[in-house]
């Protein structure tokens, strides 16, 4: 007959008791979420963190699959052992039962009962297998004999609800077995192995055998099975993170070496090296670094050296030069003043080397402040100055070269003052560097001087309309004795350092000096510098990139030409209302980003575009400015009008 076995009873749990308050909650959850944040700011910078957490999970689920299939098989194996065990015994419990009962013939329902009775004390004293501890006996259904119980402190009732599951399966002459829940003895309820089978008698009708075998054995088994397994299982993790921690620790602790020894070097401390152990890769490491270190300090002592003796050649040769330069000049000008008496040829000479003289003496007045900032000596002596009049000085003292190569100075300024904390002569050098490199590279078109001041900041934009500069060229107009086209002879007589000490005036206040051109709309330079002395620079009052420039949108950002680094800023990309990368801007330092959604992968950010060294589309004006274009009736950031003045040799 064929064995039928019956699942288990799924037990559920019992709902636990009612939720915690609602504040221990939120203090709970305030907690794990600051863990979370400095979880992920110590995720997001520790390798070793992360290869130990990877190592710990990856074990973690290895070691779990692995203990549940151990456990799994383990408690079948001691299941199917009972199981086999049980089936044996109730085929023998089988056989006895029938050479009983086939004795029985038509006894009456009291003898019945006795053999019954006898029968199942019988087959409770077990064989070779073991005792049994429950044995139930049922008769046919219409014999009137009670069922016969072998236990006598569990009521038979109780044992007849432990099988009633495999009841129907064996009444349909199935042997059948069922886990169960059951009570044998006085103990209590423990789990149970129930296995039934039919009982045929050749007189007394079909009975039902079923034995009830506590599982308590196996399942003390199985609980050590698991407790062993967990308890090897977080030992074995436990093990393999500290593995990890040691193996990263061993990779990582030369990695942050080097790079605490790479921020040491890059700080100016050439002497630092990293420790070397052993052969392996990372002394291999190490060592590299190390000559990497030895080599770049020998390279960098070297041009330290050679940079020294330039400037040190350079100041002396400047200030031995004066001597003779001075005595050349006082006979140049005897000779000049004299010029008149000297024939047309040698009064030539004396205005041509008179002229050439003047060049020289700014020339060695140029080196000499060169090597001064090379050398670090340049001190700036600001104090409160109005740049109104300094631009008006600036413009009047070169109207004449303006008029001889018929360029005209047109100067914007605010009607009330300008006052900036800035070293004046400084300053007025700048500007006189700017307008005399626009009058020089103007091809006669009118110089645009405008002067605007917010309360940060004041900004002087120098506006020419010449040739323009081509890409890339606005980072090189800075170099010393640069030239656009060195085949173009100087119109001024400019010495080539006056960018370069224009440059160098700018950072020594604290502000910018920047450049945008384009081919045939000419260039346009800003000087921003703070309002008060020291303080942070962040934006400027005037746009670097003029309003009537008019050149079509690349969607590449453009560069930042001047003291960008120094300004502490990151370049951001501008996208405009139609959605196309057009400028390229920095943001201010503390400004939110607040983006707005452009497009489902664009975001604009608020920009500081007033400090874009590029281009803009026609018609265009920075994101920030919302003055009117330079011209009548503008207006400066204070609200005051600015004054429009020409200025032109009388």
């Amino acid at each position: 007959m064929p064995d039928v076995g019956v699942p288990p009873p799924l037990i559920r749990p019992r709902d636990s008791a009612s939720g915690p308050r609602r504040g221990p909650v939120r203090r709970v959850l305030r907690r794990a979420w600051i863990i979370a944040v400095a979880f992920r700011g110590r995720w997001r910078r520790s390798l070793q963190l992360r290869m130990v957490t990877y190592t710990v999970v990856a074990s973690s689920i290895l070691v779990a699959l692995f203990g549940v299939l151990v456990v799994t098989r383990t408690t079948q194996g001691l299941l199917h052992a009972q199981l086999v065990s049980a089936r044996e015994q109730i085929r023998n419990g089988h056989n006895t039962a029938k050479t009983s009962l086939d004795l029985l013939g038509q006894h009456d329902e009291s003898t019945a009962r006795v053999t019954t009775s006898s029968i199942v004390r019988t087959l409770s004293q077990g064989d070779a297998g073991g005792p049994v501890p429950a044995v139930l006996l049922f008769p046919p259904p219409a014999s009137g004999i009670g069922v016969a119980n072998s236990s006598a402190t569990v009521p038979t009732a109780v044992l007849s609800q432990s099988v009633e599951g495999i009841v129907p399966l064996v009444n349909s002459n199935h042997q059948a077995h069922q886990y169960v829940t059951c009570q044998v003895d006085k103990t209590g309820s423990q789990p149970c192995l129930a296995i039934g089978l039919p009982v045929k008698s050749s007189r007394a009708g079909v009975f039902q055998l079923y034995y009830l075998f506590p599982l308590d054995a196996e399942q003390t088994a199985a609980s050590v099975t698991r407790n062993t397994v967990i308890i090897i299982g977080v030992a074995l993790v436990v093990m393999l993170a500290l593995m990890a921690w040691l193996v990263t620790q061993m990779v990582v602790r030369p990695v942050r070496l080097a790079a605490r020894t790479a921020q040491r070097l890059s700080a100016g401390l050439l002497d630092q090296r990293m420790e070397v152990h052993g052969e392996d890769d990372l002394a291999l490491l190490g060592a590299a670094f190390n000559q990497m270190a030895v080599n770049l300090q020998r390279q960098i002592v070297r041009l330290e050296d050679m940079s020294r003796l330039q400037r040190r050649f350079t100041s002396d040769v400047s200030h031995e030069l004066r001597t003779p330069l001075t005595t050349v000049r006082m006979a140049a000008d005897l000779l000049y003043s004299s010029r008149d008496d000297l024939d047309p040829v040698m009064a030539r000479s004396a205005e041509l080397l008179h002229a050439e003289l003047d060049r020289f003496d700014e020339l060695m007045t140029d080196l000499l402040e060169i090597s001064r900032f090379d050398a670090g000596f340049a001190v700036l002596d600001a104090e409160p100055t109005d740049l109104v009049p300094a631009v008006h000085r600036v413009a009047r003292g070169l109207a004449a070269v303006a008029d001889s190569v018929g360029v005209t100075i047109e100067v914007h300024v605010p009607e009330t003052p300008v006052i900036a904390e800035v070293d004046p002569r400084r300053a007025e050098r700048v500007l006189r560097n700017l307008v005399g490199n626009a009058i020089e590279h103007g091809e006669g078109q009118p110089v645009v001087v405008t002067l605007a001041v917010d309360d940060r900041a004041v900004a002087v934009t120098v506006r020419d309309h010449g040739i323009g500069l081509k890409p890339g060229e606005e980072k090189l107009v800075f170099n010393r004795f640069w030239r656009a086209d060195p085949s173009r002879a100087r119109q001024t007589g400019g010495t080539g350092l006056g960018l370069s000490i224009s440059l160098e005036d700018a950072r020594l206040h604290g502000g910018w000096l920047e450049a945008w051109g384009a081919p045939g709309q000419g260039a346009q330079f800003r000087l921003a510098l703070p309002v008060r002395a020291g303080s942070k620079l962040t934006s400027a009052p005037l746009p670097l990139v003029p309003a009537d420039a008019d050149v079509v949108p690349t969607g590449h950002p453009h560069t930042l030409v001047g003291d960008d680094q120094a300004s502490g800023k990151d370049e951001y990309t501008a996208i405009d209302d139609a959605g196309f990368e057009d400028i390229a801007g920095v943001v201010a330092e503390g400004a939110t980003e607040a983006g707005v959604s452009v497009d489902d992968d664009v975001t604009t950010y608020p920009i500081d575009t007033s400090a874009i060294s590029g281009s803009v589309p026609s018609g265009q004006r920075p994101l920030d400015d919302d003055r009117p274009a330079a011209g009548a009736g503008a207006t400066d950031r204070s609200g005051a009008p600015r004054g429009s003045h020409e200025y032109r040799r009388p």
